[in-house]
């Protein structure tokens, strides 16, 4: 047997029920993203999520009808207690069902269900921003904002109209109910007519055409997927300004292969940050070992290539794409760099005077991270120094795969939540 479903709405019927749950707990949701993202592997950080949250934190109060007062009650079949005898309480988790078997207390089932990769992701990047964003000369980059353009009869369950659709709701069952009422008064009328005749069967023919009226009416469904408006909505094109976000990743061979996931880590969820809260970013990659060289996305992420270290390297090629193509008068430039700290003992200082003289002059905000469970190196101590002097410049420690996320949402934070 086959079953071909035609209905308009057969699918994501509760959608509107499952954004007032998002949107209630929120806050759980998000502590349970934080803590399965440490998880995945790096090319599937945006896919759906199966999240559990305890089951106590979605408990709600509600009203119930109690017994007041002083009563008394007999009950068939006791044998055991008398008038007056006091019972004992239950032991813990006796007559509760849903219970997870333990022998230490008490314990309770987590409630489970799946947040697709669009609702995974919102929640994910929320509140995050790139800092000290001003407007240089309006080009490339566009912010679009929503406007309203009046209503749609498709669209997504979190723009229904409640109103408008309860108003046509009204209206087409005003229109279907109106012939069969008045058809249904015109039988009750003559019915009433033959009540006092012998003519059984003809009232047995009105009986059945008025209960089959009344069905008629009855099935006329309160709401219909005809009904639904949706308030739609237009892009209203807001010009911003130009940005670039530069990625400087260490390859050299320090960085064994789980560091340089991390790393990978690190920039994959900054590169879907950037392509999902802004338009038209550009994004420069820089991979160095002893040499620097600018990459494209696959090459950046999944070369082998691999040699000593000189971080000062990556700096300079960036001063110089930054002089060749970005002007800082002209653009927003960013910076984020990841290195597990080893370097040439000398290259730091480079590495201090490239930041210091030149290149944190230009570029709004400059993130540091060092992936590594060691003590500080040298490079780490210069850092440091930096951030003293300029309050663009921030940096982090990671030292395992969980440290991951909230070091990136500490350096990109809304400003007015920090």
């Amino acid at each position: 047997m086959q079953i071909i479903d035609r209905r308009l709405n057969q699918k994501n019927k509760s959608t509107v029920n499952r954004q007032r749950f998002l949107r209630r707990y929120r806050k759980q949701i998000k502590q349970a993203i934080t803590k399965q993202i440490s998880q995945r592997g790096v090319t599937d950080i945006d896919q759906s999520e199966n999240i559990s949250i305890p089951s106590k934190d979605i408990g709600e109060p509600t009203f119930r009808s109690a017994e007041g007062g002083v009563r008394e009650r007999i009950y068939p079949g006791n044998k055991e207690f008398d008038q007056g005898d006091r019972i004992k309480r239950p032991p813990p988790g006796g007559g509760q069902g849903g219970k997870q078997a333990s022998d230490k207390g008490e314990g309770q089932d987590e409630f489970a269900f799946e947040i697709s990769s669009e609702e995974y992701m919102e929640i994910l990047f929320e509140d995050l921003e790139l800092p000290n964003l001003k407007k240089n000369k309006l080009k490339k980059l566009i912010n679009y904002k929503p406007i309203r353009s009046g209503f749609n009869t498709d669209g997504t369950p979190s723009n229904i109209d409640i109103v408008r659709s309860l108003k046509g709701s009204l209206a087409r069952r005003i229109a279907c109910q109106s012939p069969l009422k008045k058809e249904l008064s015109e039988k009750e009328a003559l019915l009433k007519e033959y009540i006092d005749n012998d003519q059984i069967t003809k009232r047995k023919e009105i009986e059945l055409e008025i209960e089959e009226l009344n069905r008629r009416i009855r099935s006329v469904p309160y709401l219909d997927s005809y009904d639904l408006r949706y308030k739609n909505f237009d892009k209203l094109p807001q010009p911003t300004t130009n940005a670039v976000m530069f990625c400087l990743m260490d390859v050299s061979g320090s960085m064994d292969q789980q560091t340089k996931d991390m790393a990978k880590r690190f920039f994959i969820l900054l590169y879907m940050f950037l392509k999902r809260t802004y338009k038209d970013v550009e994004v420069v990659y820089i991979r160095h070992h002893t040499q620097a060289k600018e990459v494209d996305e696959e090459e950046f992420f999944y070369s082998q290539e691999t040699g000593g270290t000189i971080v000062s390297s990556a700096l300079k090629l960036m001063q110089e794409i930054i002089h060749d193509r970005y002007p800082a008068d002209d653009w927003n430039i960013y910076a984020a760099q990841a290195s597990d700290g080893d370097n040439w003992n000398d290259d730091s200082r480079v590495c201090h005077n490239l930041l210091s003289t030149q290149i944190l002059k230009t570029v709004r905000y400059y993130t540091y991270v060092e992936i590594t469970q060691r003590e500080p190196q040298n490079l780490w101590h210069e850092y440091v120094r930096i951030k003293q002097d300029f309050d663009n410049f921030a940096m982090q420690k990671i030292a395992e795969q969980k440290d991951i996320y909230p070091v990136f949402r500490e350096f990109f934070q809304k400003q007015s939540q920090k």
